[in-house]
């Protein structure tokens, strides 16, 4: 430690110095200080004799003028606010004030003193004085300001651990953040350079920070430089960083932290502000490089508001975001329909917390149990369900064709026969990109699901037109965080030192953020009419692989060296890519870019029932096999892959061509 920063740590030792460095002076006492500094600034131009001679009479003595002076600044002062703002935080906005007040101050005096010579013949204040007043009176509250600011600087600097930063760019919003961190209470960052984009030869320094050049090959160099590891960026460079200047940061280990968006920075708060807790760490979901989808249609407060809506899989990851935003729309009564118990519990918690004037009831129960979901609907008299209730792990499901069938299809015919015989008005299914061209049973089971409210809708509409329930389904892909999916399973990996797993070194997917996955399921169901097949633009698919190691970097880890990726290979029915529309579909564009309905074969509802019927029997007969193959004979599209039922496509296959044979004989 140099002798400069042992004799401030002995300062900072000091209780009176300690409490400076804790909590920021009271505004008496900065008024004080700067009374007493406009004193001692009229009493130097007395005594340097910068003042008039208007006679013996007290009025016009040093004194009397001393007094009238201080007596204007300091009401002046007042009302102006010089001692409103932290000084350490606002030097600025104290500089500004404190011109604000000389110069209101001079005006007044050369008033009073315009105004004596013309009633008197003499000026009460000579304008020597007026200037050396106002010059002294400023220099030394300035002084002070900047004083205390250093002093608190240089206390804070050798007291606090602070962890070294760089910050990205250097336009006006970077200087202020770094300006702002570098001098914030109890911060945990100290902004040691800005890093320039903009051009590549800077030599230049902005408030005792200096302003480096970028440049991609020399980024590790420029770091050990000024012993930092942590480059600091604003949200509003995200765009930026997702076009790989990010990457450029993780191969040469920078850990990459973002400042959140902050809506107002009051320095008069009685609470010290700190910004520094809006900054968080990059997150992969930041990175995806996909632009962030929003609907703000106000027709849905319009529809949601003061309704009783329904939502089956409330305790799911989409379920229950579904819940939350139904619940900021205004619904009146939200029915939460789910057989997770301890999910639900929590749900109750959180939704009792954050909307204590929205009715919430808890019904829990099996959607594939009948007479439980009847009972729901008979107590609560749903006008909106939104249907989330599903099994959905592919290799699961694959081992469970009987349950996936049991919840996916006939949980869903339940509930979709229930909204009509008890008047729904909108059904709105939750779908998934698996089940177009489906290769797993859990894709299938949701194909099955969508063909029968479809069905239902266009046999129910073509009876009666007026009143009847309108089914709409949803199909999307991924969502980033939902339970069981790719980035929480990363994480966790990462976190226990790897390896990392991934099937497929070339397997891709789509991600949404499940409030934006939720969003549009809304927005579909204000919009939707009935019978509609609503797909959502995912944006770009996302490379499995280079998910991997974008995470093992955010993670300040080599991928391949500090941690492994492991390929152990597709899953029972996994497939390469999910698509989102089967190739003999068309969409046709929606009033929302991010919105489009598919154009789909249309099922007869009696036709499906009987296949519905063939379906249930082989369930009740309790052999895969059986259920399997009724399936792929409603869905003909369904090919499983990487699956134990391949062996049904082989047999389907040579019954087909067994009677094409016999069919060529008769002829």
């Amino acid at each position: 430690m140099t002798t400069k920063n042992k004799i401030i740590k002995a300062l900072a030792d000091l209780p009176a110095v300690r409490r400076f460095v804790d909590r920021p002076s009271p505004k008496w006492m900065v008024y004080f200080a700067d009374f007493f500094l406009i004193a001692i600034s009229c009493a130097l131009a007395l005594v340097f004799g910068v003042h008039s001679d208007g006679g013996d009479s007290f009025v016009y003595s040093p004194l009397a003028i001393f007094l009238f002076e201080f007596v204007i600044y300091a009401i002046l002062a007042v009302i102006l606010g010089t001692s409103r703002y932290i000084i350490r935080l606002s030097v600025i906005e104290d500089t500004y004030r404190l011109v604000l007040l000389v110069l209101s101050a001079t005006l007044v005096l050369a008033l009073i003193s315009t105004i004596t010579y013309f009633c008197c013949g003499f000026f009460y204040f000579t304008f020597r004085n007026i200037f050396v007043v106002g010059l002294m009176s400023f220099t030394f509250m300035l002084l002070m300001r900047l004083a205390i600011k250093y002093l608190y600087i240089s206390v804070a600097g050798v007291t606090q651990k602070k962890r070294r930063v760089i910050v990205l760019g250097s336009a006006i919003n970077s200087f202020f953040l770094a300006s702002a961190l570098k001098s914030e209470f109890e911060g945990r960052f100290d902004p040691v350079a800005l890093l320039s984009l903009t051009s590549k030869k800077i030599d230049s320094t902005v408030n005792g920070i200096p302003v480096i050049a970028y440049d991609p090959d020399k980024i590790a160099e420029i770091f050990a430089y000024y012993k930092c590891k942590t480059l600091l960026f604003l949200s509003t460079q995200l765009e930026l960083m997702r076009s790989g200047t990010a990457d450029v940061f993780l191969k040469n280990r920078i850990k990459l932290l973002m400042l959140n968006q902050v809506d107002e920075f009051d320095v008069n708060s009685k609470s010290m502000p700190r910004l520094s807790t809006h900054v968080q760490d990059i997150r992969i979901e930041d990175l995806l490089g996909r632009e962030t989808i929003t609907t703000g249609n106000p027709n849905i407060r319009r529809v949601m508001c003061d309704q009783v809506v329904m939502i089956t899989g409330a305790a799911g990851s989409i379920g229950s975001e579904i819940v939350r935003q139904v619940a900021s729309f205004g619904a009146r009564d939200i029915v939460l329909v789910d057989q997770a118990e301890t999910p639900m519990h929590d749900m109750q918690i959180e939704m009792e917390a954050s909307y204590p004037d929205v009715k919430i009831h808890l019904f829990i129960g099996d959607v594939a149990n009948r007479e439980r979901m009847e009972h729901v609907f008979q107590k609560y008299n749903p006008r909106y369900v939104f249907h989330a209730a599903a099994y959905k792990h592919v290799p699961m499901m694959e081992r469970n064709p009987a349950e996936a069938v049991i919840t996916n299809v006939f949980g869903t015919i339940n509930v979709a026969d229930l909204a009509v015989k008890y008047g729904v008005e909108k059904f709105v299914m939750i779908s998934t990109d698996k089940a177009v061209n489906p290769t797993n049973v859990m894709g299938a089971s949701k194909r099955i699901a969508e063909i029968y409210t479809q069905s239902l809708f266009f046999k129910i509409s073509s009876q009666n037109s007026e009143g009847s329930t309108r089914f709409i389904t949803t199909r999307f892909g991924n969502v980033l965080g939902s339970n069981g999916s790719v980035i929480p399973l990363f994480r966790k990996q990462i976190e226990q030192g790897g390896p990392v797993t991934i099937t497929h070194r070339d397997i891709i997917r789509y991600f949404m953020t499940i409030p934006e996955a939720c969003s549009l399921v809304l927005e579909a169901c204000v919009m939707g009419s009935g019978g509609e097949i609503f797909v959502f633009d995912m944006g770009q698919p996302v490379k499995i692989w280079d998910l991997a190691t974008r995470m093992i970097s955010l993670s300040g880890l080599r991928p391949g060296e500090d941690i492994k990726i492991v390929e152990t290979g597709l899953r029972p029915g996994e497939k390469l890519y999910e698509e989102l529309l089967n190739e003999k579909e068309l969409t046709l564009p929606t009033h929302h870019k991010k919105i489009m309905i598919a154009k789909v074969r249309a099922y007869d509802y009696d036709e499906v029932l009987n296949h519905i019927e063939r379906l249930r029997k082989s369930i009740h007969a309790g052999g895969g096999h059986d259920i399997v193959t009724e399936m792929k004979l409603i869905v003909p599209e369904f090919k499983s892959n990487n699956s134990v039922w391949q062996q049904v496509d082989a047999e389907i296959k040579e019954h087909n061509q067994d009677n094409e044979i016999i069919h060529e004989k008769a002829d």
